[in-house]
């Protein structure tokens, strides 16, 4: 048996939430601590009681601010970011801040200061980190040395996969991407004063343009494709389920038939862990629960002019980025176990 890892989570939101409901009973995984300004009942309460993902089928109970969950036992501490905690006196190897908040370095650094050995932030850096990773794509160049590191976004994921794999197989000349994105919680409900003006708008009753940092997060992943890509999201009025709509146009054009052969192969082989592959014609819903980075829409390819291919990518924007989430923190500590 591997030796555990011992995590600390640091807000307890969807993405918090959802690591523990995917990790607690991995004997690998053990969480030690979770940071929150919340009440440990409100909490435990939102863990149990799911609005998309349904109620926990495994018995959990709060005793004394722990949370019992499957073999876990895990400690519900009041903070809200870097240096609020102690964790070195909680046995945290691995900080994973699901705060959603952009922090700066010196802020994140506070989580070494304070006892861990490296941490994971969820919301993608607006400072330089030591690391982004994609996994399946980059997570085979991670060091010992990786201090800061962050999983990218749910759908920079999908967009530096797919990109990567037209790229290799085609060379690619550009590419202008759209993500049709399930709303977020920092939307409002009603019209509501924000800086940003279109996101001042009901979630739940508009389509909603918004901007995208996934097409520059990709070119620091991939940075020959500097300069190639563009993109723009549109927020809409469903709770998860989203897609990755993507025109490239490549050195080589390939045929629909050739693209989807190319795709199945990718999803039954190499990377058949991360990406799907279907020829339903599914729709956003389908994929709520699905623990794939992406999974590749075949019915959707099409090619215009003999030049413009487009492809479609469905992910579930919660879900599956907690799994690879999980997944780099087993990575890095079997890194260590082998330094």
């Amino acid at each position: 048996m591997s030796a555990k890892i011992n995590i600390g989570i640091i807000g307890f939101g969807r993405i918090g939430r959802n690591l523990l409901r995917l990790g607690y009973d991995d004997p690998r995984l053990n969480f030690v601590g979770i940071s929150d300004l919340a009440e440990p009942e409100a909490l435990f309460y939102l863990l149990n009681h799911d609005t998309v993902y349904g109620p926990v089928e495994t018995e959990t109970f709060l005793e004394d601010n722990y949370i019992h969950f499957g073999r876990q036992k895990v400690r519900l501490l009041t903070g809200s970011g870097p240096g609020s905690l102690p964790w070195d006196a909680l046995g945290a190897d691995i900080i994973l801040d699901c705060t959603g908040r952009i922090w700066p370095r010196v802020e994140l650094e506070k989580y070494m200061d304070a006892g861990a050995k490296r941490v994971i932030v969820t919301t993608p850096p607006e400072d330089a980190v030591d690391r982004i990773v994609v996994m399946g794509l980059n997570d085979n160049e991670i060091s010992m040395d990786d201090k800061i590191v962050s999983p990218s976004s749910s759908t920079t994921q999908v967009l530096a996969l797919m990109l990567n794999i037209l790229d290799s197989e085609y060379g690619l000349e550009k590419a202008m991407m759209t993500t049709v994105h399930a709303y977020t919680s920092d939307q409002p409900l009603a019209d509501s004063v924000r800086s940003d003006l279109r996101r001042s708008r009901s979630a739940v009753e508009n389509i909603i343009p918004n901007q995208t940092r996934s097409p520059q997060l990709v070119e620091t992943i991939l940075p020959h494709l500097k300069g190639k890509i563009k993109g723009i999201a549109f927020n809409v009025p469903i709770p998860d389920g989203s897609c990755v709509d993507l025109t490239t146009q490549l050195e080589s054009t390939p045929s629909v038939e050739d693209v989807n052969a190319l795709m199945k192969d990718v999803s039954e082989n190499s990377m058949s862990a991360i990406i799907g592959y279907t020829d339903d014609p599914i729709v956003s819903s389908d994929v709520v629960g699905d623990s794939h980075s992406m999974i590749f829409d075949a019915r959707a390819t099409m090619i215009a002019s003999g030049k413009l291919l487009k492809t479609l990518c469905w992910y579930d924007d919660g879900y599956g980025y907690s799994q690879r989430i999980l997944e780099l923190t087993k990575a890095y500590s079997d890194l260590e176990k082998t330094a």
